[in-house]
């Protein structure tokens, strides 16, 4: 083993963090990166994401939830209902609130890009060694167990 390189276990749990949160970020960003062609923003997509997992939220909540300002979040869910991606209905218990949902056409939006992401992530990966995407995918079920604790 040469000086410039480092294992798993010599190298300190703090180094290691930075590391993994540096090759995490930037493997989103490419992710993301990775989409059909159409003009919805990254924002935009967000929010309709957030929508999806959520089931349905007020404004407002969307907007903590995207950690915007209510009147950005305005703006963004009149573009996505202007698409017919999402739909406002009467609060059940506060007339003076309306419940966000997505749309079938928002849902199919979303599917399309989650299919052009995992396409982009699937042909990354068969570039790689049988050993590479074993050690993969143990780091994924490590990832998984760090999510959650």
């Amino acid at each position: 083993m040469t000086e410039r390189t480092v294992t798993a276990q010599s190298m300190p749990p703090a180094q290691l963090a930075l590391q993994l949160r540096d090759a995490i970020t930037r493997l989103n960003r490419r992710v993301r990166q990775a989409r059909p062609v159409g003009d919805l923003t990254v924002t935009q997509l967000s929010a309709l994401t957030s929508l999806r997992l959520a089931g349905a939220l007020t404004p407002r909540e969307l907007a903590d939830v995207e950690r915007v300002q209510p009147p950005t979040m305005t703006k963004i869910v009149a573009k996505l209902e202007e698409r017919g991606l999402v739909q406002r209905t009467p609060h059940p218990t506060d007339g003076r609130q309306v419940i966000l949902a997505t749309t079938e056409g928002g849902r199919a939006v979303l599917d399309q890009f989650e299919r052009v992401r995992d396409e982009w992530l699937a042909r990354r990966l068969a570039e790689l060694s049988d050993a590479d995407r074993e050690t993969l995918h143990h780091a994924a079920e490590i990832l998984q167990r760090l999510s959650r604790a």
